[in-house]
């Protein structure tokens, strides 16, 4: 007797975030316009623009086995557009108890944190972090072609990962 087993499909968020008038910080969102554009419709993958927000995140989480999150960071001594992948738990921002916590002033990375203790056992333990080098958040319309060139690397990535 020839029994199959189906590998179980984990639904997957990914989150791109940045400030698209700040130069180089928009390329998470550069990222997520990217996927929605060369990705076909696929119900296990749910793709947000989540331009600046953070609390927000909380809300995105829900329902999904696996998160991916996709950022710019600034000063990390690598060269512009340098990718680098890592669990949130690299990243992830401790608590503060304070009642008055400001919520548009809130991270990604704490909100992780907040999430983790809002949705206990609803909260997906495969959280993965890519992050994109980055050196101008000027006021500007538009990246330059390094952070633009890191952007598309986890594209390219990304891509690879679902069709595979």
């Amino acid at each position: 007797m020839d029994i199959s087993i189906d590998k179980m499909v984990k639904k997957t968020a990914v989150l791109g975030f940045g400030n698209p008038v700040r130069a180089d910080d928009g390329v998470g969102i550069y990222v997520i316009e990217q996927l929605q554009a060369a990705m076909p419709p696929d119900e296990s993958v749910s793709v947000f623009d989540m331009g600046t927000s953070a609390f927000e995140v909380l809300f995105q989480l829900r329902g999904h086995d696996r998160i991916i999150l996709v950022d710019a960071v600034i000063n990390s001594e690598e060269a512009v557009g340098s990718v680098f992948k890592l669990p949130a738990s690299e990243v992830e921002g401790k608590i503060e108890d304070d009642p008055l916590v400001f919520l548009h002033g809130l991270k990604w990375h704490q909100a992780l944190s907040y999430a983790r203790k809002m949705l206990g056992a609803d909260y997906p333990e495969e959280i993965d972090v890519y992050l994109i080098a980055i050196e101008n958040t000027s006021f500007n319309v538009g990246m330059g072609e390094a952070a633009k060139q890191g952007g598309d690397r986890v594209v390219q990535l990304l891509l690879d990962e679902f069709s595979g």
